[in-house]
């Protein structure tokens, strides 16, 4: 409807010129399948395969330029690469954003990574593990043994970083094999779970040779890859400074949904590990503020004048509708033992995607097409119409209609879930 990660012979696969699949043939194709996406798996809400199919079909249509203001790993810039189009893509994370800014040195100089890759192995070989420093959830999260081999690996590619792309490389090495060489729960989502054993966790070096190996061979793969590179900027979605006015004619991106989910947690595993923080109480000050704010984590109860929020006039068009679901989830949080302030946090959510939604009219073309891939919420069982309230706001910043393609539904088994309601997910096309 529309609506106003031995030294010798480290990389034996280049010898066999391997074929890489063509995923733009088809939609849906699980992003660990697909190279470049392969190398770190993280939380992503759309298919490789199908954003670089939606960003061809544009261009066969006229010109095309693409943005993403919630880059995240990268998967959006890396279709629009493969797809020959100009893009810009803004990420918040600090983290994240290096993780994305290394996938897009996929086009480097693979003998250089290659080279790199043999340098760090024989420098870890030679040093001692200083394990001292490390967070107690690191040593929970790692044998002895384990970690001492990771941290000869850091201290190798601390020690040759000098920030060019083949370092960035090596680096995104170390990270993508974190979680594979844990002896316990880290789940590729948000949890660490220290009480839970692994029964097969990969050795550190073992780990650390295999995936360099498939990083050259979708390094050299890559190299068919000619179209412009991708600009990737540390900011803020909610303003997308760096992004020129008018530039895009395709928005390709899915944000983050009001489901409590911690973006900034998702990578405290990494970030202990490479002592950027030293615990979860770090995050607010290095990861959070940065953020849209989605999670109850965001928004502690004296932090946020709920009062003042709803009267801002970019809520103006859904005011009516979002004041008493707030007030409601703060009612319902009183009954609860956890009393989480979603009531903050979805007022806060529509407050910062209608921020987006006006930096989005700024950055955007006219004519120009944005897709949200993005799902409804029901925090303490109380609806909330995400699809249909951000609609509303983009039309209420400058943009014409609004549609909604479902494409699965959420929520259905409802064994051990903490409501019953049904949710769903899908792409909200915007036009204008």
């Amino acid at each position: 409807m529309l609506l106003k990660g031995a030294q010798l012979n480290l990389f034996p696969e280049l010898d066999a010129a391997p074929q890489v699949r063509d995923a733009g043939s088809s939609t849906f194709i699980d992003n660990m399948r697909l190279p470049v996406h392969r190398w770190l798996r993280f939380s992503a809400g759309f298919s490789g395969a199908w954003a670089q199919h939606m960003i061809e079909s544009a261009r066969t249509r006229g010109v095309t330029r693409v943005v993403d203001p919630f880059t995240g790993s990268g998967t959006t810039l890396i279709a629009a690469e493969n797809a020959g189009v100009d893009c810009y893509g803004v990420e918040a994370h600090p983290f994240v954003y290096k993780v994305a800014r290394a996938k897009l040195a996929r086009r480097s100089n693979s003998d250089a990574f290659r080279e790199v890759c043999r340098m760090i192995r024989a420098s870890a070989g030679r040093r001692t593990p200083e394990l001292d420093n490390y967070p107690k959830l690191i040593r929970e999260c790692y044998t002895d043994e384990s970690l001492g081999e990771l941290d000869c690996l850091r201290a190798a590619i601390q020690a040759i970083d000098d920030g060019s792309e083949p370092a960035q490389l090596a680096w995104l090495t170390l990270v993508g094999i974190l979680r594979r060489c844990s002896c316990v729960g880290t789940a590729q989502w948000q949890y660490v779970l220290p009480k839970k054993s692994k029964k097969s966790p990969v050795r550190p070096y073992c780990a650390f040779d295999d995936l360099s190996r498939t990083i050259l061979v979708d390094m050299v793969a890559s190299s068919d890859v000619v179209g412009p590179a991708a600009n990737l900027l540390l900011a803020d979605a909610r303003d997308c400074t760096g992004v020129p006015d008018g530039f895009a004619t395709l928005v390709v991106t899915s944000p983050p949904y009001p489901n409590n989910y911690d973006y900034a947690d998702a990578t405290r595993l990494e970030m202990c590990f490479f002592q950027e923080i030293r615990g979860w109480g770090d995050l607010q000050s290095t990861v959070r503020r940065h953020l849209v704010r989605s999670c109850t984590q965001h928004v502690p109860e004296r932090a946020v004048d709920l009062h003042s929020v709803l009267s801002d006039p970019i809520l103006e068009p859904i005011r009516a509708d979002l004041t008493p679901v707030c007030e409601e989830l703060g009612r319902v949080r009183l009954s609860r033992g956890g009393k989480k302030t979603y009531h903050l946090m979805v007022a806060c959510y529509f407050y910062d995607l209608a921020r987006v939604w006006a930096a989005l009219r700024r950055v955007c073309d006219s004519p120009s097409q944005v897709c949200f891939v993005v799902g409804d919420s029901a925090p303490y069982g109380v609806y909330v119409p995400v699809i249909d309230w951000l609609g509303r706001l983009a039309v209420a910043s400058g943009f014409d209609s609004y549609r909604f393609e479902r494409t699965r539904d959420r929520n259905v088994k409802w064994k051990n879930r903490k409501h019953r309601v049904p949710l769903c997910e899908g792409r909200l096309w915007v036009e204008g």
